[in-house]
């Protein structure tokens, strides 16, 4: 039966199989189907057998053809969402303001056709891919839909008849099951095959995954058809277990088994557990804290031993992993899998397959059906464990992880589904789970603090799961399903999840340590930082930050309380597996304490937004103590790595303690543990703090009031650092507010100003720099003020400027003026920078600021800023400034940088003075001053009587006892005092009071006292404590051989902290009395807010006083006695040194100013008279040699042996040139307009019209029709390759030339140019150039002679001219100056390719060479005519006729050209001056005529002939040849003319003048010459016919007026060009003159008017001519000539008549305002000659063409497509906007550079590779300045970065 259905038409089986399934006993339709389903889709084919497929398509399509039934189809598709899925690279949309999810995304289509103007969107390359969520209102706002999806068109779609999707319910399971038994068959465990074989199934199963595919494009109706089969279980179980007597059918689920088995998994029946639902977990609840800390089972052993042999290679192969012992926690989460629907199955192959890109496309495009998104979130998470487990065995992880993301984000970003999840499938508690099985795979023994015994583990970071983040696509699904309220809810009330992730946030505890090298450097710096901190970020930050957002209100203080609470018993077993005591170990540091900082940040939202009180959320002081020391160990190991403590640990730990402070880290790392600092100072004793804080930073040995001392653990040169950084700490500790009561604005404020005091920033990068949690720059959060309109507020927008030739600018924001006054804060942008640098850079411009408004012009120091006040509950941390140890700190300091003790600094007390005053700006409740006499029982021997900085400021210390070294200079003196007391004292009472005072002197140690303080807390009983602890500080032990002994000496200080202030304030202003006693009444505090020391001295002192008035008393009294510094120190060298060591540096300033300027003025004028790239507008005529007397020889400068004279045939003299290959002129079009860009299919740019294809257009019409040599005389070519020579205006010999060229070649070092293409760069200005253009011997330019006008005839003037021509070219003598010139012609044909230089009948011909020659000049002629704006009205010697080397290039030419003589039967002159019989007869007709007199182009005469004759020419020659040449310039305009008329017009013409031709100079008035012409042109058959189309056009009548103002415009050109090559010849001035006047001007200028003539602007064009013969028969004779062409085939000739010399400067194409409009055209636009979509398109700006950049695709004998296009379009030149990148890239010749992009988002930048995707705009300066640069080839001297592409482009 199957059989001969088999072998039936498809078509007609499958109508009749429907037909029959229709019926209502459709049993044997049922059964024939089945039958030819057994058949086709039999699975022991070969997969690749296309048969099945079209069998499958007809089948289901009942008999239509498969198209119509798609078509049929889509009419039913009732989808409400767009749901289109892409893959990596695609360009996608994501629209803040419309987004409820952060990952929600629009494909382009969507975005265009919903309406987001000023919304906060941008585009995105997808990384992962992604699909489009348009529709969906789980995910964004409705506001925000597309028009198609805003209707909602699918809900009125009628339903689907009931026959048309029958065939498909029957086939497509059959079809489904064939596509998982190929996959079940294909599949071989990784072991047993290379991986390729599973590439191989799935190239196979191609067409049928496709195939599937394209159903789930159908549209709903057939989406829901495939779901519920997808979904179906009977189904399933009837055919994946296969019937009894199918053999095949068994084998195939018996491979499936197998492979589950192999997986680790086991199918749940085997548990012997039938009834579990799938992944039947039970809740983890039973599973006890600590053992959780172990998770997975130990792998099987053959894969432990291979795992260890993987890992013995690397660097960890002395570090074994730990294997946890298995917990109780249930298994079924991670080994357990039940298949029990088709969808399941499907899944569970995908995942073994490395989710392959088709299958995953094909299970997200059904995700628009509702029921199958359930059912398929289901099984993924189901499937989750597994998915993880295959993903850490993957070789190919990281294609793995963006396919896993791209399916996950779609379902987990949807809070509803995500709840649904969460409820019924234990989603969190899988995650949770898999996360923790995954890091245990890779944990080691921790070695902080206690190596051998400590039991904590932690992640290795240097394993592969790690290093390559193969944990991002779980701990990102885990942040994106935590930022859901409801999930976050039921995660923070789970007691046991929350102990679970404490778990594994412990892993990372301390992970990455540090260990610092005291001996040799490290061998191999380890990179495992990067991991480190990534790990860190992503899988406990980020998850953090995302429960925090939930815990903002006062109802959520629960989730708080728990926190906080599991955060300390966590940490508590930390501290216990580490055996941490007391002490932190020595010369370790790790950066990574996730652990202090859930606590700190779950505490600082607790108090600032649940209102919490934060004494019920803190420990005892005991594990206050403890938890302090990591956190401070960070800060003290920050400093020492500053300080190159750290350096033989290589440049890695410079590294980690940067990334520490970064602006993407810093908000997660170091403000939570200043933080947490912050808290435990508030809460401990401030002494035992402060003394901690000292020994942390190894400083204590310093603070002794004794000159020397002795330091056990750092070096000298350490010390001073070292002390810098424990005192900016504490300033940085009491003084920071982040989490102590500032607002979220006022932290963006701060953080805005501190990054904008560094530097000008653009926006993007300051959007960068801000950190983003804690304010989230969305300004989605309500309440904040948003990131704009603070931006707006402190900071003013610099828009971008162009110097021309500058680098390209961005806009940039610099803060406002009183930002600088009254915001700059110096403290947050030290905590904020990641190089030191950037805090120099920000006091050097606030000092600029200082200055330029006039406040302060000396340097300033670091203004003291006040502090928004304490929140409460912080009140605490104020004691830090009001506790004896600092007072003592203060003093100690105060008195060593006032005795200029070693190692202190300006920074140090800058400090200190810092610290004073936030003590006095915040004081201690007064109420603390009875409890004062309690305290004085153990005060430290009685410094200071009480705690209260107020107090204690004046409190003066007499006596102080130190222990200093035997050597120290103490001892010395009190051996001195000992030897005078031998003589009896003077008086008993002053011996008694010494004496006494020994007693009462004071020792204070550091050490001692925190030791006394923590015993003191510990044992909470001060009793025993004073007994116990009393150690000497001198009981230290000392090795053998050490330094000198220590011994005890008593200092006599008798100072308190104000009189050192008033003495330190005396020696900063070095004035004896610098404080009058009267002063204290003048002082006004708002004076000292800017300045230097001596005002904030001052400025501590007036606020002193002002707060008691015992200090000011005691102020008056010190001021009024105003001592001397002690005399025994005034007299030492030293002092002397200090005092004026302010002065010498104020000098050595000055010095250093006035030099920089002197330089700074020689540089500018050198600038001037060298550079004038630069500035095209200064006028300063140095035309080479210009300024010479008349007579003397021209001498020249060489630049580089600095000698000076004239260039001789021996020793010429060069000019540095650059010869380059020029299209611009023949870019040029006829209109002003610039061509558009094509955006769309529509519009095209047509190359036709441009001047270079005109005129090689015009030459080959000629080369048809004429003798080719008569043809290569007649026109110019060059417009498109032409030779361009520019100058720098430098001149060198040409012998120094040659040894500077030999220095380069030896010159190793990575040049911008190629040595041995002759490039270099000019010695003195450094342009760029690869010539030398010989400057000829002899007189300059005026030469005398050749100047004076003779009153010969024009008669003869002509004869002599013919003579001169006639003349045989003499060749030259050879010489050194004749091979130069020489070799330069050969540059400057090696300049241009040799397709622009063959335009003959055969190449390489004299002919030929003479054309290209007199072309070059041409060339160059006209380009300086473009420069100066296309005519010669600004007159002058214009800033390219200034270091013009036309004179030069002239002569090169000329000598070259010599050498070819006109034959002088054929010159031309003749056929100008003479009336010649007709030649016909001399020559056979069988050779072609000569080009006629009225097709030549009147310029390129003009320039043959002033070269080939004898230079240098006389004036009188070159007018009398302009003047020949004007009259058949003129004769064409009017030929021209006459053809644009329409017939009756010239018949009126030709009738009206007739009469007046015998009138007396009839010859100089155009109406009757028009007349000649039209006369003798209508002989000529073809010139006035066949024209009837373009005299329709001109109706418009000719008025005289408009002939005259066409005639001048037609030899306007000539006339310029001719004005142009006098001006460099003979050096004649350009007056400048209107537009107008242009005509008249000119006309004078080249001598065809007489003088007196009026140059109005109606000046008659005819009056100019001269004519020499009779006119009217010279035009007949010209014209004549065309007459003898008019045969038939020449119709086409003579459209060379009718040429119109005017160009419009050349433009590069004019492009659209808004970038998308060309990036959505271009991007997808595929590539003409592959017919793909280039990887990296690129367009041409110069005439539009669309090319792949590095396509290999359209390489050409190894050549990329830009090059060759640049070579084929700009002649090595070529200007390409990229469009993936927005960037313009610049190809010239071998070299490549970036030139910058054109255009700018809103706030002008640039988006290079359009990274941000904001919207960018064209910037019209920028494209000028392109433009400019293009037209004025000066891409090579203005763009530096360049480098050689080697055709790769």
């Amino acid at each position: 039966m199957a059989a001969s259905l088999l072998r039936r038409d498809k078509k007609a089986t499958a109508a009749h199989l429907k037909a029959d399934l229709n019926r209502t006993d459709n049993s044997s339709g049922l059964r024939q189907l089945q039958e030819l389903l057994d058949n086709v889709l039999n699975p022991e084919k070969p997969a690749a057998d296309t048969e099945a497929l079209d069998w499958c398509k007809y089948l289901l399509a009942g008999g239509d053809g498969f198209e119509e039934f798609c078509k049929t189809v889509r009419s039913y598709d009732n989808a409400t969402l767009c749901g289109l899925v892409w893959t990596a690279n695609f360009v996608a949309y994501r629209c803040r303001t419309c987004g409820i999810s952060p990952c929600m995304s629009l494909c382009a289509e969507c975005f265009n056709n919903g309406d987001h103007t000023g919304h906060d969107f941008n585009m995105f390359r997808s990384q992962a891919g992604g699909a489009c969520d348009c529709g969906d209102s789980n995910v964004m706002r409705e506001s925000g839909f597309c028009r198609r999806h805003r209707l909602k068109t699918g809900e009125n779609v009628p339903l689907v008849p009931h026959d048309l999707l029958l065939m498909s319910e029957m086939v497509l399971p059959r079809f489904i099951i064939s596509i998982i038994q190929y996959l079940r068959d294909g599949y071989t465990e990784p072991e047993s095959a290379t991986d390729r074989d599973l590439q191989k199934v799935l190239q196979q199963l191609e067409p049928q995954i496709s195939f599937l595919e394209e159903l789930t494009k159908m549209g709903g109706a057939m989406r829901t058809v495939l779901t519920k089969i997808l979904t179906n279980q009977q189904t399933f179980k009837e055919l994946s277990v296969g019937q009894e007597e199918n053999v095949y059918a068994k084998r195939s689920y018996e491979k499936y088994l197998l492979a589950l088995k192999n997986s680790g998994l086991v199918s749940v029946e085997e548990k012997g557990s039938a009834g579990a639902g799938p992944g039947a977990a039970d809740s983890l609840a039973g599973a006890g804290a600590l053992s959780l800390l172990g998770a997975a089972a130990a792998a099987s052993p053959d894969e432990e031993n291979k795992e260890e042999d993987q890992d013995g290679g690397q660097c960890l192969g002395q570090r074994k992993r730990v294997k946890l012992s298995s917990s109780t926690k249930d298994p079924s989460i991670m080994d357990t899998l039940k298949h029990k629907c088709f969808l399941e199955e499907l899944l569970f192959w995908t995942i073994k397959y490395e989710f392959p890109q088709k299958m995953v496309t094909f299970l997200l495009n059904m995700l628009p059906d509702q029921d199958y998104k359930i059912t398929f979130t289901k099984t993924f998470v189901q499937h989750y464990a597994f998915i993880m487990k295959t993903l850490m065995k993957s070789h190919e992880s990281d294609t793995m992880s963006n396919r896993i993301v791209h399916i996950s984000v779609q379902l987990f970003s949807n809070e509803e589904l995500a709840r649904h999840v969460t409820e019924e499938c234990q989603l969190l508690d899988i995650m949770v789970t898999v996360l923790l099985y995954m890091m245990e795979s890779c944990l080691i023994k921790s070695e902080l603090q206690d190596e051998e015994n400590n039991r904590h583990v932690v992640v290795n970071c240097g394993e592969a799961l790690l290093k390559n983040n193969t944990y991002w696509p779980l701990v990102s699904d885990f942040i994106n399903i935590l930022s859901h309220q409801s999930v976050a809810k039921r995660f923070l009330e789970d007691h046991s999840l929350l102990m679970l992730w404490m778990s594994f946030v412990s892993f990372f505890q301390g992970m990455n340590l540090n260990k610092r090298e005291l001996n040799e450097h490290v061998e191999f710096e380890s990179q495992t930082y990067y991991a480190a901190f990534a790990a860190e970020l992503e899988a406990c930050a980020q998850p953090m930050w995302g429960l925090l957002t939930h815990c903002k209100v006062k109802e959520t203080q629960e989730y708080t309380k728990t926190v906080v609470r599991y955060c300390l018993e966590t940490l508590q077993i930390w501290f216990d597996a580490i055996g941490f005591v007391d002490e932190p170990a020595p010369n370790q540091v790790t950066f990574h304490l996730p652990l202090h900082r859930y606590y700190a940040m779950f505490l600082s939202k607790a108090v600032k937004c649940q209102g919490l009180d934060l004494d019920s959320l803190l420990p005892d002081q005991e594990m206050l103590m403890k938890i302090m020391v990591h956190p401070l160990q960070i800060q003290a190991c920050l400093s020492e790595i500053h300080s190159n403590m750290w350096v033989r640990n290589g440049l890695q730990i410079k590294g980690q303690a940067m990334t520490y402070v970064q602006s993407h880290f810093c908000n997660s790392m170091i403000d939570p543990d200043i933080f947490l600092l912050q808290v435990c100072a508030s809460r401990l004793d401030p002494d035992y703090f402060i003394s901690s804080v000292f020994e942390r930073f190894k400083v204590v040995d310093l603070l002794t009031m004794a000159s020397q001392h002795q330091n056990t653990v750092l070096d000298a040169e350490q010390e001073r650092p070292m002390l810098e950084g424990a005192l900016t700490f504490l300033v940085i500790l009491c003084s920071l507010r982040i989490h102590m009561g500032m607002t979220d604005d006022e932290i963006l404020r701060a953080e805005m100003v501190s990054q904008l005091c560094m530097n000008d920033r653009t926006h993007s990068s300051l959007l960068d720099l801000i950190p983003e949690n804690p304010n989230p720059k969305s300004g989605i959060v309500p309440g904040s003020c948003s990131f704009e309109e603070m931006l707006s507020a402190v900071a003013d927008f610099k828009a971008p400027v162009f110097e021309p030739g500058g680098s390209m600018q961005q806009g940039m924001y610099t803060p406002k003026a009183e930002v600088w006054e009254k915001e700059f804060d110096p403290i947050m942008v030290i905590l904020r920078t990641v190089y030191r640098r950037d805090v120099q850079s920000a006091m050097d411009r606030y000092s600029a600021f200082l200055k330029q408004s006039g406040i302060h012009t000396g340097n300033p120091w670091p203004p003291y800023k006040e502090r928004t006040p304490l929140h409460p509950c912080y009140r605490g941390l104020v004691r830090l400034l009001h506790c004896k140890t600092l007072h003592i700190v203060i003093f100690t300091l105060l008195y060593k940088i006032w005795m200029d003790h070693q190692n202190m600094s300006e920074h140090v007390l800058c400090m200190v003075l810092y610290l004073v005053e936030l003590g006095l700006d915040n004081h201690m409740q007064e109420d603390k001053e009875d409890e004062e006499p309690c305290i004085e029982e153990h005060c430290h021997d009685s410094w200071f009587p009480g705690t209260s900085l107020l107090s204690n400021l004046h409190h003066v210390i007499h006596f102080v006892r130190v222990r200093v070294p035997e050597t120290a200079p103490e001892v010395e003196k009190k051996r001195e005092r000992e030897r005078e007391r031998e003589t009896p004292p003077s008086t008993s009472a002053e011996s008694s009071s010494f004496g006494q005072n020994l007693r009462e002197a004071q020792l204070f140690s550091l050490v001692a006292e925190r030791r006394r303080k923590f015993q003191e807390i510990i044992n909470r009983s001060s009793h025993e404590a004073s007994q116990a602890v009393r150690p000497k500080s001198s009981s230290r032990w000392h090795p053998p051989g050490s330094p000198p002994q220590l011994v005890t000496e008593i200092l006599e200080i008798r100072e308190s902290m104000l009189s050192l202030l008033v003495k330190l304030h005396q020696k900063l202003s070095a004035k004896q009395n610098s404080l009058s006693p009267s002063w204290l009444e003048e002082a006004d505090p708002a004076h000292h807010a800017h300045g230097d020391g001596i005002t904030a001295i001052e400025r501590i002192l007036a606020k002193a006083a002002s707060r008691s008035r015992h200090s000011k008393r005691c102020l008056q009294e010190i001021c009024g006695r105003v001592c001397p510094p002690v005399t025994a120190k005034k007299n030492s060298p030293g002092d002397k040194k200090s005092m004026d060591k302010e002065e010498r540096r104020q000098r050595a300033r000055e010095r250093q100013q006035k030099l920089l300027a002197e330089f700074a003025s020689r540089q500018k004028s050198f600038m001037e008279t060298a550079m004038d790239v630069e500035s095209p507008e200064a006028e300063a005529a140095m035309d080479v040699g210009s300024a010479e007397p008349l007579d003397s020889e021209v001498l020249y400068d060489c630049v580089i042996c600095g000698q000076s004279g004239p260039s001789t045939e021996d020793r010429p003299t060069g000019l540095v040139v650059l010869l380059q290959a020029s299209s611009v002129l023949g870019h040029r079009c006829r209109s002003d307009e610039a061509k558009r860009l094509p955006t769309s299919d529509e519009e095209q740019i047509f190359p036709e019209d441009t001047c270079g294809a005109t005129n090689d257009v015009r030459l080959a019409l000629m080369q048809r029709y004429f003798k080719d040599s008569s043809c290569l005389q007649s026109v110019s070519i060059g417009w498109d390759g032409g030779v361009y020579v520019q100058t720098c205006g430098h001149t060198l010999h040409i012998d120094c030339h040659k040894s500077y060229m030999e220095s380069l070649r030896n010159d190793q070092v990575l040049q911008g140019f190629s040595v041995d293409k002759g490039e270099f760069t000019c010695p003195l200005c450094r342009q760029f150039a690869n010539s030398v253009l010989p400057c000829k011997p002899g007189r300059g330019t005026e030469a005398g002679a050749w100047h004076t006008p003779s009153n010969k005839s024009p008669a003869t003037l002509v004869k002599e001219v013919g003579d001169l021509q006639e003349e045989l070219g003499i060749f030259p003598t050879e010489s050194n100056l004749t091979k130069e010139m020489e070799s330069v012609i050969k540059d400057i044909k090696n300049a241009t390719q040799k397709k622009y230089m063959d335009y003959g009948k055969n190449p390489g011909s004299p002919d030929n060479d003479f054309l290209f020659m007199y072309s070059v000049a041409r060339t160059n002629l006209e380009l300086e005519l473009v420069h100066r704006g296309g005519n010669l009205c600004s007159g002058g010697a214009s800033a390219a006729a200034k270091r013009s080397c036309l004179n030069q290039l002239f002569h090169v030419l000329a000598m070259h050209m010599r050498l070819y003589s006109i034959d002088s039967a054929y010159n031309p002159w003749t056929r100008l001056t003479q009336l010649t019989q007709n030649r016909e007869s001399e020559y056979g007709h069988e050779e072609r005529p000569e080009v006629p007199m009225l097709f030549r182009d009147v310029p390129s005469l003009l320039i043959i002939f002033v070269l080939t004759m004898p230079q240098p020419l006389r004036k009188e020659h070159f007018t009398c040849i302009v003047k020949v040449l004007y009259t058949l310039q003129y004769t064409q305009a009017l030929a021209a003319l006459s053809v644009k008329f329409s017939p009756e017009e010239r018949l009126a013409w030709s009738n009206t003048v007739a009469a007046k031709k015998n009138m007396p100079n009839s010859e100089k008035t155009w109406e009757t010459l028009l007349s000649h012409v039209i006369s003798e042109l209508t002989k000529a058959r073809g010139v006035y016919e066949s024209r009837p189309e373009e005299s329709m056009l001109s109706s418009s009548v000719w008025s005289p007026q408009s002939i005259e103002f066409t005639l001048q415009q037609f030899c306007l050109p000539f006339l310029r060009l001719s004005c142009l090559l006098q001006h460099h010849l003979y050096g004649d001035n350009l007056p400048g003159c209107l537009v107008e006047e242009e005509f008249s001007l000119l006309v004078g200028c080249v001598g065809l008017l007489p003088g007196s003539a009026e140059s109005s602007s109606s000046m008659n064009s005819a009056t100019c001519l001269e004519w020499n013969i009779n006119p009217f028969e010279l035009l007949s004779q010209w014209c004549s000539e065309l007459i003898s062409l008019a045969g038939a085939p020449s119709q086409q000739a003579m459209t060379l008549l009718v040429q119109d010399p005017q160009w419009a400067a050349p433009r590069l194409l004019q492009l659209p305002d808004n970038y998308n409009t060309i990036f959505q055209y271009y991007h997808r636009k595929s590539c003409s000659v592959c017919n793909k979509t280039p990887k990296d398109p690129a367009l041409c700006l110069v005439c539009g063409a669309f090319v792949c950049l590095k396509g290999l695709c359209c390489k050409q004998q190894g050549i990329c497509e830009c090059v060759l296009h640049s070579q084929h379009c700009g002649a090595a030149t070529g200007i390409f906007l990229l469009i993936n990148a927005s960037v313009i890239i610049i190809i010239r010749g071998h070299r490549f550079c970036l030139w910058g992009s054109v255009y700018l988002d809103a706030h002008g930048e640039e988006d290079r590779d359009l990274r941000r995707g904001k919207p960018l705009f064209l910037c019209e300066e920028r494209y000028r300045v392109l433009e400019q640069q293009w037209v004025s080839h000066t891409f090579d001297h203005i763009n530096k970065r360049w480098g050689p592409h080697y055709n790769g482009l």
